[in-house]
């Protein structure tokens, strides 16, 4: 069961934020550079585990919080573990540049430079040297080109229009986004629920998805009127001549015929009003539970005299959801809060999701209400898993109001 969760002040520790993190004797002193062995390596694919925890395999990612590049790589430790011949920050290093310099960091601090993702990805040394290049960046040529190839897509559906295989790391939310998909994530997951199952935020590798919504190719298309050629107009017949005919005697007259009564119309069936489908909801709950540590309890145990938020004391890994549409300003580590996420909404504000243990979604992406963005956890200052959430009129801490009157004005029950 997982404890209720309350912020303890801020106080600098030996590992507060250890990920890559270099220390040494003295002020300015510059750790030696250490060649990479065999002793101490890892696989590309637990490196890449490592990237998806800390920084959702953005291996370009600068969110601003001081740590770059897929692996979160500080300054100081990326020209400390000679990253700096490859480029000047890690973000601007290539993916297998950054492994180079990680394996060095590996054998020189052990996986405790990633203390809450080397767990999770099995990152240990003694592994096999991973198979990357460790040339210093040179100019690429130009790809070339080849011709388009003729035989089906792996992932196409005999029966269906086209169709996608779900792979590691895939959400719904991302699919409908690459494969443009119209409807977004809601007309995928409406049309795919008897394979992804009741929950949308659970689906697995290998699943195959239907993408009946996505945008037909124009050489696809069924050939509308505009698209047949014009008939050809067929020759006018000339009425051949008519015979003269005698002239008949004159015919008695007939008698007149009664109208006979016309069938009234009968009134055609009105069709019946489609059922409107249900709408998105504007507003949702960040977490499937209640409220626990209360907004503005006061007590020295917060830096502002104050609590800032609201907790929910929730088990690690708890699904975390938006709680409107927006755009991703801020993910990634900050101090204090650990993982975080900061969103800004249409209205103007911004919503923060602190303590996660993991993040789904990266800076700049538009995400949708009720939308998985994170998972829960107790990273940074923290004292048991918990999920922190505020609302704001700023991206910044300080600028706080009251979260669940926030939610509770746009229908949320909570």
């Amino acid at each position: 069961m997982a404890g209720t969760g309350r912020h303890r002040r801020y106080q600098p520790s030996r590992i507060n934020r250890a990920s890559l993190t270099v220390t040494a004797g003295g002020a300015g002193m510059a750790l030696p550079l250490i060649g990479v062995g065999s002793a101490h390596a890892a696989s590309v694919d637990t490196w890449e585990k490592v990237a998806a925890c800390e920084s959702t395999d953005n291996w370009r990612i600068n969110s601003g919080n001081g740590y770059y590049g897929g692996l979160q790589f500080s300054q100081a430790t990326w020209e400390a573990y000679g990253g700096r011949q490859y480029a000047a920050r890690a973000d601007l290093a290539t993916k297998d540049q950054q492994i180079a310099v990680a394996e060095k960091v590996l054998e020189g601090q052990g996986p405790r430079a990633w203390p809450t993702c080397s767990a999770k990805a099995g990152l240990t040394r003694g592994g096999e040297a991973p198979d990357i290049a460790r040339t210093a960046p040179q100019e690429a040529a130009p790809p070339k080109r080849t011709a388009p190839k003729t035989a089906a897509s792996p992932t196409t559906v005999p029966t269906q229009r086209e169709g996608y295989t779900v792979a590691r790391g895939d959400s719904l939310s991302k699919i409908a986004r690459s494969e443009r998909v119209r409807g977004g994530w809601q007309q995928l997951y409406a049309q795919n629920r008897t394979v992804v199952g009741d929950d949308p935020d659970l689906i697995f590798p290998g699943q195959r998805l239907t993408l009946r919504g996505k945008t037909t190719p124009p050489e696809e298309r069924t050939p509308t009127t505009s698209d047949r050629p014009a008939a050809k107009p067929q020759p006018r017949q000339q009425a051949k001549p008519q015979p003269e005919s005698k002239p008949r005697p004159e015919a008695k007259p007939e008698p007149r015929q009664q109208p006979k009564p016309q069938p009234k119309p009968q009134p055609k069936p009105q069709p019946k009003p489609q059922q409107q489908a249900p709408k998105t909801p504007s507003a949702h709950a960040p977490v499937a539970a209640g409220p626990s540590t209360a907004y503005r309890k006061a007590g020295s145990s917060w830096s502002s005299g104050y609590h800032t938020g609201v907790d929910f004391a929730v088990p690690t890994g708890t699904a975390v959801k938006a709680v409107a549409a927006g755009k991703v300003v801020s993910a990634g580590w900050a101090g204090a809060y650990g993982y975080e996420i900061v969103i800004r909404h249409g209205d103007g504000r911004f919503s923060q999701y602190a303590h996660l243990s993991a993040l789904n979604v990266r800076a700049g992406q538009q995400v949708g209400a009720g939308q998985r963005i994170a998972r829960s956890g107790s990273t940074g200052n923290s004292t048991g898993p918990h999920l922190h959430f505020e609302i704001r009129t700023g991206p910044g801490y300080g600028s706080d109001v009251d979260p669940l009157a926030y939610l509770r004005a746009r229908g949320v029950s909570i």
